[in-house]
């Protein structure tokens, strides 16, 4: 973490009351406020004036501290740059069109104080409360990017996330330096898949090391692991090595502080151990969702022990797309990372494939068995190619019968609370699950599944005048909801999937 006096608004005791003392009601805010002076000479009067000489914040606890005015006096607050469209003016493909230059940034500079990470080039972020860019969000913007022409702003995404690795050895989940302990779901090769079917293969080639560095991040401590050890984002098991998401700080999230640190009241276990099973959530994208619970709610949250099904296929794909380009210029290192992605295929046969249920579940690794928890990461296997014919048939039965709603397909079976669960339903869900589909020869499902989905896209927007970050897929007004956060709106990886997906049918 940066130091304390570099960034007054990510710890010490102006963060923890600020937090606790809820100054906004979406801890998030704080966090993205930038000092409108140097940054020390706000602790320094923060500490003259409403710190005792014993340290303690008396006046805080009696209700005399004006904390909020101390905020918004000494601190800049982040703004929202989406704005709804009027629906009677402009098509949803117009809307979307229009929204690039809201959502694409100019290369950063970070201001002292400021939480954000530099970037070289231009980046996209996601729109409401999510004003910097994110890791897996980037490659379904990028999907749309294509589609629209805007293969340059792909390019750019690239080179940042090649920057990142030079700096970080990994791809940060958000471009903010609180994020800088965990990662997302990795689709670096997607995202070089994308480019070089449009710009060639040689580009793709040029990130090479890049992508080999990052994969190197996931796979840290696999080497010589023993069966049923774990360390960080690795897993031993029988039939050899298969990874989790993972988090290398045990402390509440700052972006999340009182969230997290209440949820730890409420535990009966350790709180090292409670902050470090969210992070690794976060770590996944899927934050939050029933699949990491080991009972009823989050405070049953175990995700650092469950072996997730669409990492794994996702790291199935990096291994195959480092094969595939390494194939000409040294077919030895290429062969090792196609025998790799092989001996990956084999174990998530073993360990993900319910052959009675016919579907992709997650693994526990320390119970030694498959969870129960039907969700739409069984998709995952299919979108990266790791399934055989007769496995896709099957998930493509599973997903018409148990998943599919009238605005496409519901994550989860399961009615949580939490948003990444039902009745909602994600844009890069169905998109993994619509290229999975076509890539097994079920395109009426797939092209079924694209056209709900769409047609639940426009609904809301002539109603709102608004690309949502989540949908109900179950009926209703068709806006989602869960979660730690109220629906924010923009929304880039909508707004990507929703203009690839005719590219994939027309």
């Amino acid at each position: 973490m940066p130091s304390p006096s570099a960034y007054p608004q990510l710890a010490g005791r102006l963060f923890e009351i600020a937090q606790e003392g809820r100054v906004f009601p979406d801890s998030k805010t704080f966090v993205d406020c930038v000092p409108v002076e140097e940054p020390g000479s706000i602790r320094e009067r923060f500490t003259a004036e409403y710190e005792g000489e014993d340290g303690e914040l008396d006046d805080v606890v009696d209700g005399d501290l004006d904390l909020a005015g101390f905020v918004h006096e000494n601190f800049t607050l982040p703004e929202d740059p989406v704005t709804a469209a009027d629906p009677s003016t402009t098509s949803m493909e117009w809307y979307i069109d229009g929204l690039w230059p809201h959502l694409i940034r100019d290369p950063i500079d970070r201001r002292e104080g400021e939480t954000v990470i530099p970037l070289p080039n231009r980046s996209v972020i996601p729109g409401g409360r999510f004003r910097e860019s994110y890791y897996w969000d980037s490659y379904f913007v990028a999907e749309g990017l294509a589609v629209a022409g805007r293969v340059d702003v792909v390019e750019d995404i690239v080179e940042n996330f090649a920057s990142l690795i030079d700096r970080f050895g990994f791809i940060p989940n958000g471009n903010r330096l609180y994020y800088t302990t965990r990662s997302n779901p990795p689709c670096f090769h997607l995202l070089l898949d994308l480019l070089s079917d449009e710009r060639g293969p040689e580009i793709a080639r040029h990130y090479l090391p890049h992508l080999e560095r990052e994969y190197e991040f996931w796979m840290d401590g696999a080497d010589g692991l023993e069966r049923g050890e774990a360390y960080r984002r690795v897993v031993g098991l029988e039939e050899g090595v298969l990874n989790r998401y993972w988090d290398d700080q045990p402390r509440p999230r700052p972006e999340s502080y009182r969230e997290d640190v209440e949820l730890a009241e409420r535990v009966d276990r350790d709180s090292e151990s409670v902050y470090r099973d969210v992070r690794a959530a976060c770590e996944s994208g899927w934050d939050f969702s029933s699949r990491w619970f080991d009972g009823e709610g989050i405070e049953t949250i175990h995700a650092t022990d469950r072996v997730p099904v669409d990492l794994n296929a996702l790291l199935y794909g990096t291994e195959r797309s480092i094969a595939r380009w390494y194939d000409d210029d040294d077919p030895e290192t290429a062969a090792e990372y196609r025998e790799a992605a092989e001996a990956r295929r084999a174990a998530i046969d073993r360990y993900f494939w319910d052959p009675q249920r016919e579907f992709y579940f997650d693994h526990s690794w320390s119970r030694g068995e498959r969870t129960d928890s039907w969700t739409l990461a069984g998709v995952v296997p299919l979108f990266s190619g790791a399934a055989t014919q007769k496995q896709a048939d099957a998930v493509a039965e599973t997903l018409e019968e148990r998943f599919l709603r009238s605005g496409g397909l519901v994550t989860s079976l399961r009615y949580s609370g939490e948003q990444w669960d039902a009745p909602n339903g994600w844009a890069p869900l169905q998109w993994m699950a619509i290229v999975g589909l076509r890539r097994y020869d079920h395109s009426g499902l797939a092209q079924e599944i694209a056209g709900r989905w769409l047609d639940l896209n426009r609904e809301v927007f002539e109603r709102t005048g608004r690309m949502l970050e989540k949908y109900d897929v179950t009926g209703g007004r068709g806006e989602g909801g869960g979660g730690e956060y109220p629906l924010q709106f923009g929304f880039g990886w909508t707004n990507g999937v929703a203009l690839a997906l005719p590219r994939l049918f027309y």
